[in-house]
């Protein structure tokens, strides 16, 4: 299989070259083909699902991680949506960012240039399929995709739909490739592709992500799990704090955004269970709490010491009661993932220290973590959520997938 994968590399390498010269029409053309693919073959990508949902159920797979890989057809219907507005972007290749003259009559630039090959090493959500091709394809790279076996059949389905519409229009159908393969050695070859390669971002959970970290002699970009935290403040408007923990928790389980841990300022504490235990118990959620939550709450029970860290992607919710607000910030800062964390408060000072001490990629004030996503950004579709501080850090849009080089223009001259 190694040698299959440098034959994918290598084509990929050869269609990186050729992206990186098309016009901005031209790749607008490819993402417009390619949406209108994925509408045309509905029926066949929900098929493909279907057999590997039905896969998963035998398997016993967890609901939430059924959801991430569950299609309908308006989940079709956004992914096309998105590959729409990615061409509605503005495209960053050919970005000069500077250009100074030097005191010897050089005159020095740095312009914004595609990566080359961007390789993505994925889990269980199929419309990853559509959001990295479109991203990368739109930033002037090609892509070769490894998604797990849970999505394999959906993923074969949407990637041959795309190349399709590619060879069509008479662009490259190697600006995407996806490895056919589930064997998990071939995604340990994939990690030492150097050379063919360029960047390689892995995106799923946390085992994944350290497998990769720890194993590829490509650069990674690291995109993160998601222990997301609300601090509910003692100035905090309860009914707000509320809705915005329901929706954070429960609007959808499955994804790396969503609330799995709740601090609450001890003065407000009780009353705000008061309002939000019995909305919480209609939808199933079991609260993991400390003392003072537990005697609150009667249907809640002990948190272990684990609970603090963990990411869930379950009807589950952390809950501890803290004193101050200073203490919610170290709380914090010690067991998130440095995914997103968020604030409700009404007090301007608290929300300007919050945002400032936190260290996170996305840090809120009385909204929702569920926003910490390319498209609610304004930046089309992701291609992940980066956690590291390195290159790119949050929802990595169109610019994350770009590097830059220097362009010198000169006149003649020789270094004395």
């Amino acid at each position: 299989m190694m040698d299959e994968l440098k034959k994918m590399g290598e084509r990929a390498r050869e269609a990186a070259f050729f992206l990186g010269k098309l016009s901005v029409a031209e790749k607008n053309k490819g993402l417009l083909a390619a949406g209108e693919a994925l509408r045309r073959d509905t029926d066949k990508i929900l098929a493909a699902n279907e057999e590997d949902m039905e896969a998963g159920r035998k398997r016993g797979m967890h609901e939430g991680l059924l959801d991430r890989l569950r299609l309908t057809k308006d989940r079709i219907d956004a992914m096309a949506d998105g590959l729409s507005q990615v061409a509605a972007l503005d495209d960053p290749v050919g970005e000069v960012l500077s250009m100074k003259k030097r005191p010897n009559g050089l005159v020095i630039g740095e312009k914004r240039v595609p990566l080359g090959v961007v390789g993505i090493i994925y889990e269980s959500r199929p419309n990853v399929t559509a959001d990295a091709f479109g991203l990368c394809f739109k930033a002037g790279n090609a892509v070769i995709l490894k998604g797990g076996s849970d999505a394999i059949k959906s993923n074969m389905a949407i990637a041959a739909a795309i190349r399709k519409a590619l060879l069509d229009s008479g662009l490259p159908g190697d600006a995407v490739q996806l490895v056919e393969t589930t064997d998990r050695e071939v995604a340990k070859a994939l990690m030492r592709m150097n050379g063919y390669i360029d960047v390689l971002i892995p995106r799923g959970g946390a085992g994944l992500i350290r497998t990769v970290v720890e194993n590829s002699t490509v650069p990674v970009i690291e995109t993160g799990t998601g222990n997301c935290h609300i601090f509910v403040d003692e100035s905090a408007d309860l009914a707000m704090a509320a809705d915005i923990i329901l929706n954070a928790k429960t609007q959808r389980i499955g994804v790396c955004n969503a609330c799995e841990s709740l601090l609450i300022h001890k003065n407000v504490s009780e009353k705000l269970w008061k309002v939000l235990s019995g909305r919480l118990s209609e939808k199933h959620v079991e609260i993991r709490g400390d003392e003072t939550v537990c005697a609150l709450v009667p249907e809640a029970v002990k948190a272990s010491s684990e609970d603090w860290g963990k990411e869930y992607l379950d009807y589950i919710l952390s809950a501890k009661t803290v004193d101050s607000l200073e203490e919610a910030i170290a709380h914090i800062n010690r067991y998130n993932t440095k995914h997103s964390e968020a604030i409700i408060t009404e007090s301007y000072a608290n929300a300007q220290k919050f945002l400032d001490e936190v260290d996170a990629a996305a840090v809120y004030v009385n909204a929702s973590t569920r926003f910490t996503d390319g498209f609610e950004f304004g930046f089309g579709a992701e291609i992940g959520i980066s956690t590291q501080k390195l290159h790119a850090r949050g929802p990595m849009g169109l610019k994350a997938l770009t590097t830059t080089k220097y362009i010198i223009y000169g006149n003649g001259q020789v270094r004395p």
